[in-house]
């Protein structure tokens, strides 16, 4: 039994058809901003993705050299693991209709390989509603999956609520959690963690990063209860927020000396093939974060790179906005412009 309250439910296929531009858009920041001047002379680069998913994909994507090199840029890229891994899936009739989410191990390498992510570069968050979609076999079999695969986890009850990352030489705590559940509370129990208070979260990080599978889907600007959070995290202690689960670009906010990213849309499709397009703009967050001695772990600079997907045939290609054709560019960066403050400053 999932956690959704009715009225949500109720609002997905109208979101889904016709992304919300609704609610309240003011207070955020710019997509890029120089947090620290002058820069640091030691920085560790964070790069954020979307959720991943084959829902939309018969095969590997296409993904633009310009996004390629971005993401090679990055010491640790972080992403969410939107469909269990499993070879055959076990709810068949779900996964034909796109209720229930599933992905080849197969399809996950090729995937990662089109995209030129380095898998001991990657980092992938459980920690959301669909990952017990193909059941308790489905989710043993994708955590054995991405270990075989050498990506990294986080998010699993097992490791506790914060998992640390080495990366250079920053000690980097990670925090996933997710607050949406497609099954009853008992299979996600002591499996997925569901820990949004930061309260009981060990410390010693030279940073602390929460990746929340939170908010509603389809909304461009976070619900009141989404940006409340976010500031019950910042004082906390957390110092970088990067959101998923709303399948479409949200704003930035700067709280305090913390960063939130509160959606970075899919990076590759996860809802329904032929979804609309504002619903195909997502976004790479950059985060270059300080490891200078007296200001380690602060975050100098931050970017929120976008691009769409656009359909292939049976796949999707993934384009940076600049590299569209020039209707499609200026639709997308109105959409752009409607939810953040300086879409294409940086």
């Amino acid at each position: 039994m999932s956690n959704y309250p009715l009225s949500y439910k109720l609002s997905w296929l109208p979101r889904f058809l016709k992304p919300s531009l609704g609610g309240d858009g003011n207070g955020f920041a710019p997509m890029a901003g120089m947090l620290m001047e002058p820069p640091p002379r030691q920085t560790v680069r964070l790069a954020f993705i979307g959720d991943i998913s084959a829902v939309a994909n018969r095969r590997a994507p296409h993904c633009d050299p310009a996004i390629k090199a971005l993401l090679g840029t990055a010491d640790l890229v972080i992403g969410n693991c939107e469909s269990p891994v499993v070879d055959r899936p076990s709810a068949v009739l779900g996964t034909r209709l796109g209720t229930h989410h599933a992905m080849s191990e197969r399809f996950l390498a090729d995937a990662l390989a089109a995209a030129g992510l380095a898998r001991e570069k990657l980092v992938l968050s459980l920690a959301n509603n669909h990952v017990l979609d193909q059941g308790i076999a489905g989710f043993d079999e994708t955590v054995a999956a991405l270990k075989r695969l050498g990506i990294g986890t986080i998010g699993l009850a097992s490791d506790g609520p914060v998992r640390p990352v080495k990366v250079g030489p920053l000690n980097v705590g990670f925090a996933a959690f997710t607050l949406w559940r497609n099954a009853h509370e008992n299979l996600f129990a002591g499996r997925v963690s569901m820990d949004s208070d930061a309260e009981r979260w060990p410390g010693g990080f030279d940073l602390l990063c929460a990746v929340p599978h939170w908010d509603w889907e389809f909304r461009h600007f976070p619900r009141a209860a989404t940006r409340a959070l976010a500031r019950r995290l910042a004082r906390q202690g957390v110092g970088l927020i990067a959101g998923h689960h709303a399948h479409v670009v949200q704003p930035v906010e700067l709280i305090g000396e913390t960063v939130v990213a509160y959606g970075l849309g899919d990076f590759l499709g996860t809802a329904l093939a032929r979804q609309p397009w504002p619903g195909r703009i997502g976004g790479v967050f950059v985060a270059d974060i300080s490891a200078d001695e007296g200001a380690r772990g602060a975050i100098a600079a931050y970017q929120m790179h976008p691009f769409v997907r656009l359909r292939g045939g049976d796949h999707e290609r993934l384009v940076p906005v600049e590299g569209l054709e020039r209707r499609t560019r200026e639709k997308v960066e109105g959409r752009l412009r409607a939810v953040f403050p300086s879409p294409l400053a940086g």
